[in-house]
């Protein structure tokens, strides 16, 4: 007989409720965004690289492991420091990119300067995330790629070694990973890259300044002085030491723990100037009702135990759209999330899938094409379904603090960029570590 347990669903958790304001000084780990950014370039650089303070997390061990298997050499035995080594990159290969868009989005360019075939599949919804202009925009750089789909996974990269590059009209009104993929590898195409967006604006334009950001520390010479046109010069990457930052939207839930229970959490190791939106998160956070400070300490997050409601674009930092949207049923007064339509296809469609376990729990909120309305009043405990989505999950956590009998049916979702999310909550909850 095979295993019976394999099947059986997850036990519901149930997400602690604060009898007290939380008072918290956490360690997190490190930025998805950067480490994943780190590996991409780690790989194709001219010698050796390291990471300091990388999230492990099953989306990073996704990304480690693409590159891995296309001959790159990623040691990731070390929690604090992980270790890159460039080996020329060759097929047959196969990538296996979960539920990661990093991964699926940044690596087929990867593909196609190694040697030979790499495969890409994943997660089964993963196939419904939109990678089709990707593919065009690789296409029409040289790389040949075979789809048994429409214009998704499964995919494979026939790579010849080389990729010729030059200038790619694109629409990455859907992910500002489009882009990032495309630029990342850009130094190594014989031509380089020039990137053109066309159509509605890119989201999460925070994340592209990283791309750039990162691309220029390794060596890569990035004009991105003309709004939605991105060019990379060819040349060789410098290996490096990267120190990657505390990731901010982990971080989100446990700061909104601070805004509804009155309490205070401070972030460590928080680096006085970020690649990430945390000017944007502090001006969210203190419309809301919060209190942000950074100093010496790290970042700190206070509230009074009122949570006010706000209208806002969120198009820049979408991922903080779950926890935000948590903050806001809890609020004093009504909120307008919008800029966030293309949230529709991450884990999950994260705008229905909110407003539908919201609802669930006697909220009142409303989907618009692009965002959340929300008008606050009493929730009820009840079960919280995440659809295998991380962010869906600190919602959960978020709202069971004000509200008994939040249980959440698959909190080891969160595996996916904190796998100790659980404890850590618990802990900041219950003042027991």
């Amino acid at each position: 007989m095979g295993n019976l347990t394999a099947t059986r669903p997850p036990q519901p958790w149930t997400a602690p409720t604060a009898s007290d304001p939380v008072a918290a000084t956490l360690r997190l780990p490190g930025s998805k965004s950067m480490t994943a950014r780190a590996l991409v370039l780690s790989a194709l650089a001219a010698g050796p690289s390291t990471l300091a303070g990388p999230l492990r997390a099953r989306d990073t061990e996704l990304m480690a492991a693409g590159l891995r298997a296309m001959g790159a050499h990623v040691s990731i035995s070390d929690d604090e420091q992980w270790l890159v080594r460039p080996h020329p990159l060759v097929g047959p290969a196969h990538v296996d990119v979960g539920l990661a868009g990093t991964v699926m989005r940044f690596v087929p360019p990867v593909a196609g300067l190694a040697d030979g075939q790499v495969t890409f599949d994943g997660d089964p919804y993963v196939r419904t995330r939109p990678l089709g202009p990707l593919i065009e925009a690789l296409r029409s750089l040289g790389v040949r790629i075979d789809v048994t789909g429409s214009g998704s996974l499964p995919l494979t990269v026939l790579g010849t070694g080389r990729v010729t590059g030059g200038e790619v009209v694109i629409d990455a009104s859907a992910s500002s990973q489009l882009v990032s993929g495309l630029l990342l590898a850009a130094p190594r195409f014989d031509r380089g890259v020039v990137v053109r967006h066309v159509g509605p604006p890119v989201p999460s334009a925070p994340h592209l300044r990283m791309t750039v950001q990162m691309l220029r520390a390794a060596g890569a010479a990035v004009d991105d002085s003309t709004p939605d046109v991105w060019t990379v010069e060819p040349g060789p990457l410098t290996g490096r030491g990267w120190e990657i930052e505390p990731d901010l939207s982990g971080a989100v839930p446990f700061f909104a723990a601070a805004l509804v229970t009155g309490g205070e959490v401070t972030l460590q190791g928080w680096p006085r100037s970020s690649s990430q939106p945390v000017e944007q998160l502090r001006s969210l956070l203190q419309r809301m009702g919060g209190e942000v400070t950074l100093s010496t300490s790290g970042l700190t997050v206070r509230g009074t135990g009122v949570v006010h409601g706000l209208t806002a674009d969120l198009s820049d930092v979408s991922e903080l759209t779950p926890a935000l949207t948590a903050l806001a049923m809890l609020a004093d007064s009504p909120s307008v999330f919008t800029g966030v339509g293309h949230i529709r296809g991450h884990e999950t469609d994260r705008l229905t899938a909110l407003a539908r376990e919201f609802t669930a729990l006697g909220a009142d909120v409303t989907e618009s094409p692009d965002g959340l309305e929300i008008r606050p009043r009493p929730l009820r405990g009840g079960v919280f379904r995440t659809y295998h989505d991380h962010r869906m999950a600190h919602a959960a956590a978020v709202t069971g603090l004000a509200v008994p009998g939040i249980e959440v049916d698959d909190v080891g979702c969160t595996s996916k960029t904190m796998p100790e999310f659980p404890a850590l909550w618990s802990a900041m909850v219950t003042g027991k570590s």
